[in-house]
Parts: structure tokens; C-alpha cells; sequence
């Protein structure tokens, strides 16, 4: 088997290290990959927006599974240009990818579709924004409409804050065409949780509970980030739980998107807000979540390429997940001042240390490897990822294998797995 998978993260190097536990995979390349991707598949200089060089590679090579990770080639339509040469793509098509790459579409498809999720406005100019503002006042979420890597959400609780928040997107341009239009949401309490499932179009397998850490600094302090750190199962939502959350939030939306003629296959992630009044949708990504792909793929038992090819096949009433009864947890690993500004070009040492460990896996993301050594080369380098008996095992472990590694101007939060622990007990 030949595989192709798209991208540059560390989302990309745990499929990558996943895809190849497959004994019949021959060939395995990512495009445009890092210092992780490089040890264990052949890296391809081509960058996952290229559509038109990523088919001809895929072509060239005979490639017999595609996996993009990343959310822009997804939109792009690299599925739909995949499956038109007759090369299998796991993902949804441009139609489906706008329920991430619009908030504003996530949001009229959830209404249609029943989905509960908080109550918002979309505004294309800043004085309707400014009103609809000041008639609900702060707090309030206010969210770059289209695709912003992780960072086009501001939680905004004043009605100064709001109106900075409106300043960068309308004003400061801060966030380019995915600010052009902008969703002002009210503020939902509760815990964060993301369920992400299998989906073939018209079946949808859930997959356990995770919590990702979107803030920079412990306590959830500072700006949000891509992710730094995440682990599984999440508490708040234990697995006896998962088809009634899965029947709320995630067959719904496959309903209506089959309804609309645009079946949604691939990988559906619901972000949810666990509130007094139930679950409710803060946002959809329609793939694999950085760093939760991490923890999730070190619990996932199955062939990962059996599940894709059920997905693309529309088969996946065929497949029962086979999931690690352990928890596991992942530690991001990023370079001081992100997600501002930051340095590159530090060596990072202690990779074969930390992996030396039981049950660890540092998987590399802003990262290349340069003359036997592995520099950053990203804002988030690495997550440090680690099985354990029970969440406190698993933070142990990836702690003590963050441990192991050095690297200058780096930064990590210390309290990846705290809000889990606290409704454990444990903490």
C-alpha cells in the first residue's frame, strides 16, 4: 500500500507513525512533512495548499490512500480533485470543509439541522457589529468567520475588549479575508470538551472524549494558541456517554449535509461547551485536531487505513473501534513568545531519552532535520505524548518525558490534564 499523507504538524507525524503499523504499507510520503515525518517516510517538497502538484504526485506515485491533516487543503477541495482522478482521499469535500471554513455556514447548518450551540450574529460591517455589541453586552465571543490556524477567536469580557476584538478584525485587518466577516456569539460557561468522529456519510463512529488547552499559560491565561496539550478520555465526558452526545452533535449535521446533497465523510470534531443546559456546539473542525490527533491515536487500537478506506467507502456500519482502555495525555513543546513572535533554529536534544520511557512518543511538528541534528523550525515544535494506567499516570509520564528534553527558548504549560484530575478527585 502506497500512502500519501498532507501536511507539516505533529497531527501529520502521529499518522504518520499510526499509518505505518500497517504491514502492507510499502511506500509512505508526506508533503510537506517535518524532522519527525523524515525518520519514518519520505518527505515531498510540496506545500499542502499546492492542489495541482500534490494530484500529479499522487498520480506519479500510484498512491492508493490519501490523508490530508491540515484544514486548508480540505477547503481547497484536495478531495474532490482526488476522488475525480480515482485516487481514495480521506475527508470531506470543499462543500462539507466549509462547516470549518466558515463560521458563519457552521452556524446556519447547525439551526438547520437542530444542533444546539450558542446564540450568535454574523456581520460583514463593523457598525452592525458594534450594535448587536452593545444591545448583549460583554462577555461575548467574537470569531474570525473563515480559517485563522487555531487563533481567529477572541473571548472578550468587556465591552472594551469587544470593541479591540472588533478593532483587530474589522480595523487591523489581523486575521486577512478570514476576518472580513465576523460572528459575535454570546459567552457559554461550562467545560470544554471535543468528540470527533468517523464519519462515511451517513454513519458516524465516535471516538473517546478529549480536552484540549487552547491558552499559552497555565490557568488558561493568555491568548489562545494552536493547542498546547490535550489528553483522553476527558472526564466530563466518559465514554457511557459518547452515542447519546454523538446523536446530539455529530448525526445531525451528517442528516443535513446528506439532505443538502454533500454526504460529510472523514473526520467530524465537535467543540463543545458542557454547560448547566447541556452540550452546546462552539465550533466544528472537519478533521483531526493538533494536539488531540496525538493522544487519540495512542488509544486507537484498529488499522487507522482499514477506517479510512471504510470512510471513503461508505462502509463504516462494517467497523466496531477497538480503543486502549489507558488515558493518555500529550505536552506541546513551543518556542518562547509564541504565538506571537518567536525564535527558530534551536537544536533540540533528548528525543531517544524521552522515548526510551514506557509508553512515550514525542511527536515532532515545527521541526527539520538538518545535518544529524533536529532543529525548530515552528511555534509548536513537539507534544511529548504518554500512556498511563489513568490520567495521573499519563501526566507523569509525558512530564517526565518533557523532562528529558532541552531546548533553548522554549516554553510548556505545567497543568496539561489538571481540569480532568480536579473532577477525578485527584487534584
Amino acid at each position: 500500500m502506497r500512502i500519501l499523507i498532507i501536511g507539516s504538524g505533529g497531527r501529520e507525524h502521529a499518522l504518520a507513525w499510526k499509518l505505518k503499523q500497517r504491514p502492507d504499507v510499502e511506500e509512505l510520503y508526506v508533503a510537506p512533512g517535518n524532522g519527525g515525518t523524515a525518520a519514518i517516510a519520505v518527505n515531498v517538497p510540496i506545500r499542502d495548499d499546492d492542489i495541482p502538484g500534490l494530484l500529479a504526485f499522487a498520480r506519479e506515485k500510484r498512491i492508493d490512500l490519501v490523508v490530508p491533516g491540515p484544514e486548508l487543503p480540505l477547503t481547497l477541495g484536495v478531495v474532490d480533485a482526488m476522488t475525480e482522478a480515482g485516487i481514495p482521499c480521506f475527508g470531506p469535500s470543499a462543500a462539507c470543509a466549509r462547516l470549518e471554513g466558515s463560521k458563519a455556514f457552521a452556524k446556519e447548518v447547525m439551526r438547520a439541522a437542530g444542533v444546539p450551540t450558542a446564540a450568535a450574529g454574523v456581520f460583514t460591517d463593523r457598525a452592525s457589529a458594534e450594535a448587536f455589541a452593545s444591545e448583549h453586552g460583554a462577555p461575548l465571543v467574537v470569531k474570525a468567520d473563515g480559517l485563522a490556524a487555531g487563533k481567529g477567536v477572541i473571548v472578550a469580557m468587556t465591552d472594551a475588549e469587544v470593541r479591540q476584538a472588533l478593532d483587530l478584525m474589522f480595523e487591523g485587518n489581523a486575521f486577512g479575508k478570514a476576518g472580513t466577516t465576523v460572528v459575535i456569539e454570546e459567552f457559554l460557561r461550562g467545560e470544554e470538551v471535543s468528540l470527533l468522529s468517523f464519519c462515511d456519510g451517513k454513519t458516524a463512529l465516535p471516538l473517546p472524549s478529549a480536552q484540549d488547552h487552547k491558552a499559552v499559560f497555565d490557568g488558561d491565561k493568555g491568548p489562545n494558541t494552536g493547542g498546547m496539550g490535550a489528553y483522553s478520555p476527558a472526564p466530563v465526558v466518559p465514554d457511557s456517554r459518547l452515542e447519546a452526545l454523538a446523536d446530539v452533535v455529530t448525526r445531525p449535521i451528517l442528516a443535513e449535509m446528506a439532505r443538502r446533497g454533500t454526504p460529510f465523510k472523514g473526520i467530524l470534531y465537535a467543540g463543545l461547551m458542557m454547560t448547566e443546559d447541556g452540550p452546546k456546539v462552539l465550533e466544528y473542525n472537519v478533521r483531526f485536531g493538533d494536539p488531540e490527533c496525538q493522544p487519540l491515536l495512542m488509544r486507537l487500537k484498529n488499522d487507522l487505513a482499514d477506517i479510512m478506506l471504510a470512510c471513503i467507502e461508505g462502509r463504516l456500519d462494517d467497523i466496531s473501534l477497538n480503543i486502549e482502555t489507558r488515558s493518555a495525555l500529550g505536552v506541546v513543546l513551543t518556542a518562547r513568545g509564541y504565538p506571537g513572535s518567536y525564535p527558530k533554529g534551536m537544536p533540540i536534544s533528548g528525543i531517544a531519552d524521552a522515548e526510551a520511557l514506557d509508553g512515550v512518543q514525542v511527536f515532532q511538528a515545527g521541526t527539520k532535520a538538518e545535518a544529524g541534528r533536529i532543529l525548530a523550525n515552528g511555534g509548536r515544535v513537539l507534544c511529548v505524548t504518554a500512556l498511563g494506567d489513568d490520567l495521573r499516570e499519563a501526566q507523569a509520564r509525558a512530564y517526565a518525558g518533557m523532562s528529558r528534553l532541552s531546548m533553548e527558548n522554549s516554553q510548556i504549560r505545567r497543568d496539561i490534564g489538571l481540569k480532568g484530575l480536579k473532577r477525578l478527585g485527584l487534584a
